[in-house]
């Protein structure tokens, strides 16, 4: 095939590339500042190390893994275009749009790095570094890359031939016929990452004093400028997945700003009459909730749709962040309670609100029964490949740091350095006296 570079969507797809990149270091704000003051810089570094690690394994094998010639409906055969060789403009995933293979890379780069950069949101504060990188290498690629592959890339989740929905509900013109709908990652993304969250929150074990004493975010604002950073950055994610500067980039870009909007406003009233308060905490959760949830549906619904869909988010994972208490594991930055429950909200009531194949528009249970197969599908790849990559780094390197690093500070333990530079009380007065 011979490909025709279309400049406009190639400038689109490069800026939309770029923001989504944007969201790691945003969300190192957004994680950051609801951590304790010792352990801010650490979970910050989280974030990057993600970005180092999975960064590189995207461009040797990542990106052949998912979008590679089809290896049992699961993977992407990774020897394709291992380091990227021998990829065509013409073999690109938006060569339909005229934009370069390699600009395709970059963007897809940016999900798999995001992704695996929200896990550690369940496990600041008492897990070693370089067990952290190892995870990351190891997931992105047994959990991620198969799970791209089996949504977006021909696989088992796909609207392929030979994919699960096909067989539920048949072929025509060698497609499933109701196909799942995952526009841009609630299963890939955010199911993916948060149950990764839950399973190593129960492998590792609560922080120190957890359910004794209070773990207050040591800096709001930080909260709320992350929040900011992942919003404008979600549009790049959301909107750019249409791969062209279209009418369906306009619709996802309008449904994510309304379902985010109502996301926020269904947390801080469920905050309000729960607990008499409506925080800047639950502002910035609600907004990612609201993200979160329309991240699959973005092209799907009408802005109306996104409404609700939004309200329903912020509702469910407003409360959602509670069981940890209840259940007993420290999920630290509501990981499962956002990313988990948002992602299968926004997966789950495609099936009700699409406008071309929802329950709600008389078309029937057909996407619903799919999409809630692709979840539980979603679901049970992440549980079992975490499962195994956490269990082996327990029982090789380990995951904790000592009790004394963990209670005097992982920042200064682990890097050497700390966020904020102290003086005593005692000094203070000496100074002001002398």
């Amino acid at each position: 095939m011979e490909f025709a570079l279309d400049s406009g969507n190639t400038a689109w797809m490069l800026a939309s590339a770029s923001l989504v990149l944007l969201m790691t270091p945003g969300l190192a704000f957004f994680y950051g500042g609801m951590v304790r003051s010792k352990s801010v810089l650490n979970i910050m570094m989280m974030s990057f190390g993600a970005m180092g690690v999975v960064g590189i394994i995207y461009v040797l094998w990542g990106y052949s893994m998912s979008f590679g010639s089809d290896v049992g409906g699961i993977i992407g055969n990774p020897f394709d275009v291992f380091g990227l060789e021998n990829l065509t403009d013409a073999d690109g995933i938006l060569a339909g749009s005229g934009v370069p293979a390699l600009v395709g890379v970059g963007f897809q780069a940016t999900f798999a790095i995001i992704t695996v950069a929200l896990i550690s949101g369940s496990l600041p504060e008492r897990v070693k570094f370089g067990a952290w990188l190892a995870f990351s290498a190891a997931w992105v690629t047994f959990a991620y890359f198969p799970l791209a592959h089996m949504v977006w890339g021909g696989g088992l989740l796909s609207g392929s031939e030979d994919g699960i929905a096909a067989k539920l509900f048949g072929t025509t013109d060698g497609a499933a016929t109701v196909s799942p709908i995952d526009f841009a990652g609630g299963t890939v993304v955010h199911i993916n990452a948060g149950v990764a969250g839950l399973v190593l929150a129960l492998i590792i074990g609560k922080r120190k004093g957890f359910g004794k004493e209070p773990f207050r975010p040591h800096n709001l604002p930080f909260v709320m400028l992350g929040a900011a950073l992942l919003w404008f950055g979600w549009f790049g994610f959301n909107a750019g997945s249409a791969g062209a500067a279209d009418g369906v980039a306009g619709l996802a870009w309008v449904n994510t700003t309304v379902a985010t909007c109502a996301a926020m406003l269904g947390w801080l009233v469920t905050e309000k009459l729960r607990d008499g308060h409506a925080t800047s905490l639950g502002a910035a959760s609600g907004v990612v909730a609201g993200l979160v949830a329309i991240t699959p549906a973005a092209a799907a619904l009408s802005p109306v749709g996104s409404i609700i869909l939004g309200v329903v988010a912020g509702v469910l994972c407003a409360l959602a962040v509670g069981l940890k208490y209840k259940f007993g594991y420290d999920d630290s930055l509501d990981v499962v309670g956002v990313h988990l429950v948002g992602g299968l909200t926004g997966t789950v009531l495609i099936g009700l609100l699409s406008t071309d194949t929802g329950l709600f528009y008389g078309h029937g249970a057909k996407q619903l029964v799919v999409q809630i197969v692709i979840a539980v599908a979603a679901v049970i790849v992440s549980a079992v490949v975490t499962a195994i990559i956490g269990y082996i780094i327990k029982a090789t390197s380990g995951w904790r740091v000592s009790e004394e690093a963990e209670a005097g500070g992982i920042d200064l333990a682990v890097h050497g350095e700390s966020a904020y530079e102290t003086v005593s009380a005692g000094r203070i007065v000496t100074e002001v006296k002398a």
